[in-house]
């Protein structure tokens, strides 16, 4: 399936959310599909911006390690990814959708009356601001590339 295809259901099913048990699936769901569409760029991404990719792609590995704990196995919406058709605009949807989780985390948090529930979700702020980073760095290598190849 096409990133921004799983970009859209992630985004759809976040909205949906509405447990804060759901909500915080919903954003590891989201920084693991962060890591598989890195992964994917790693390799079949312009080369220039493969390391950035693949720092992209273990970090999301991080989120997927998460999920397993809490998903049966298979649920993991990222494992769904086959391509990226447009590199540029799916790292664009995973940062608006990045920033998405965050607010809802950080409501998710403010709600919660439990200090585990609370900390799962600083956890989960704090991977998904990291996500966000190394997205915004891929764009910005996409960026130079395209400069560079654009003057040669």
């Amino acid at each position: 399936m096409d990133a921004m295809r799983l970009i859209g259901a992630t985004r759809a099913a976040l909205a949906q959310a509405s447990a804060a048990a759901d909500i915080v699936v919903e954003a590891w769901q989201a920084q693991a599909l962060a890591g598989a569409i890195g992964s994917h760029l790693a390799v079949h991404g312009p080369y220039e911006a493969r390391a950035a990719a693949c720092n992209l792609g273990e970090a999301g590995s991080r989120a997927s390690g998460a999920l397993r704990q809490t998903l049966r196995a298979g649920a993991i919406r990222a494992a769904q990814l086959t391509e990226v058709r447009d590199p540029w605009s799916a790292l664009a949807g995973l940062c608006g959708l990045l920033g998405e989780v965050g607010i809802a985390l950080v409501g998710v948090a403010c709600s919660s009356e439990e200090d585990a529930s609370y900390w799962q979700c600083i956890e989960a702020i704090d991977a998904a601001d990291e996500m966000t980073d190394r997205v915004r760095w891929l764009q910005r290598r996409l960026a130079l590339r395209e400069r560079e190849g654009g003057a040669a």
